[in-house]
């Protein structure tokens, strides 16, 4: 086992005192600008941790974390970023910290504009933001800016913003993944059909915009000419997604693959078996329990997991060990995308790549 690097072996690699070493990473005294560049480089080289467990019961203070997101249901993909949250929190019992959950409508660009003042009323040392808006959440993280309170992101991250720090898959590259996955299963000569969420406020969510721009910077860059058409798809007024879809495949008659760049894949998927359409192919993303089981059910031909759960878990980790110790993080953590089957999703489980969570230990 790899022995736990010290306070005064940082200081040796430094080239300064313990006590310097101690004040930066306690966040205690005046530290010269060139002494702390030099002791946050060891630190981040060293992948050094501090033992947060003992340091929060000598301080003997409880930490207040907000985390604001879109509303969800068990077995959804925010519900999915929360159980990381909560596994966390779970983890660290003997630190006093307080995580409470205040949702937004992902739908409602107006919804959330008012949750997320609602939210600034509230007193915490830092927030978990799950941003979909790009211009409210900007004005939201400005006033936390404001306030000294830090805040780091999860699902995407947004330009124009500082985050502490921010845990996401490249949605960019996760849109390029599955224009490049459904042209190999479809014939290349039909249409391609985009699920897209109505909105009120009419903004597509932060994660959407990148999507898309992947899937067609691979369409330009190899030079395909499929037709792209945008399939309606409401959320709040599911009864109406059955027309909604009718419309569509009646003026569309040539599509030969669907992408989803929601959650919501399992909503077309179930359609179109319903409706008996056999010869179109569907790519969808996030692991949620709908998607899931029209995965095992052969309704979608690939399903794109981003890892919520170790987003949530990340996330309020990294947060804590920032609160306590200050040790600086890295901002941008990029987590892989797997690509799952029905062959495969009996096999999978999100926290059972062991090898990959000692690298954050």
């Amino acid at each position: 086992m790899q022995k736990r690097i010290r306070i005064k072996d940082i200081a040796k690699l430094a080239g300064v005192s313990s006590g310097t070493v101690d004040r930066i990473i306690h966040g205690r005294g005046n530290v010269s600008k060139k002494s702390r560049e030099v002791v946050e480089k060891v630190l981040r080289e060293a992948n050094y941790k501090p033992n947060i467990h003992m340091a929060s019961i000598s301080l003997k203070k409880t930490y207040n974390i907000l985390f604001v997101a879109p509303g969800f249901s068990a077995g959804e993909y925010w519900h999915s970023v929360y159980k990381g949250i909560v596994r966390a929190l779970n983890e660290f019992e003997n630190i006093a910290v307080n995580c409470k959950k205040i949702t937004y409508n992902q739908y409602d660009v107006y919804a959330c504009r008012k949750v997320f003042e609602d939210a600034l009323k509230l007193d915490f040392d830092a927030v978990i933001i799950g941003p979909i808006f790009q211009n409210e959440t900007r004005e939201y993280c400005q006033k936390l800016k404001e306030k000294q309170i830090p805040y780091v992101f999860v699902d995407s991250n947004v330009e124009q913003t500082s985050p502490l720090a921010y845990f996401s898959a490249n949605h960019y590259i996760c849109g390029y993944l599955m224009s490049k996955l459904i042209h190999s299963i479809m014939q290349n000569s039909h249409d391609i059909g985009i699920m897209q969420a109505m909105r009120v406020g009419n903004e597509s969510a932060n994660s959407t915009i990148l999507r898309k721009a992947g899937l067609t910077d691979f369409l330009k860059e190899n030079k395909l000419e499929n037709n792209i058409h945008r399939i309606p798809f409401s959320a709040t007024e599911p009864e109406s997604n059955e027309q909604l879809f009718n419309d569509f495949f009646n003026e569309n008659d040539n599509i030969g693959g669907v992408v989803v760049l929601n959650s919501r894949g399992n909503v077309i998927a179930n359609y179109l078996h319903k409706k008996k359409i056999k010869n179109i192919k569907v790519v969808c993303v996030d692991l949620t329990d709908a998607n899931v089981k029209a995965l095992k059910k052969g309704h979608i031909d690939f399903l794109i997991g981003q890892k919520p759960e170790r987003q949530g878990y990340l996330a309020l980790k990294f947060l804590i060990e920032h609160l306590i110790y200050k040790v600086p993080v890295m901002v941008a953590n990029i987590l892989p995308l797997d690509i799952i089957t029905k062959e495969t999703i009996d096999l999978y489980s999100e926290f059972n790549d062991l090898v990959y969570l000692d690298q954050f230990e």
